[in-house]
């Protein structure tokens, strides 16, 4: 399990966004996003680092 802090992330589309970026590295993962608390988590056995990556480029670098 993955777990992230993403500041910039603020609305609806945002979740959208960052579950849509997790599902590019594995399409597989369990994706749990938490709006208020800015948190992701990412059930996944991918390398932490791949998330990181694609949850950047999206727009959503983890703090």
């Amino acid at each position: 399990m993955h777990e992230f802090t993403l500041p910039q992330m603020s609305c609806g589309h945002c979740v959208q966004a960052v579950t849509e970026a997790a599902h590019a590295v594995d399409p597989q993962a369990r994706v749990e996003v938490d709006l208020a608390g800015k948190q992701a988590r990412i059930d996944s056995p991918q390398p932490r680092e791949r998330f990181v990556d694609a949850l950047a480029e999206a727009g959503y670098q983890p703090a």
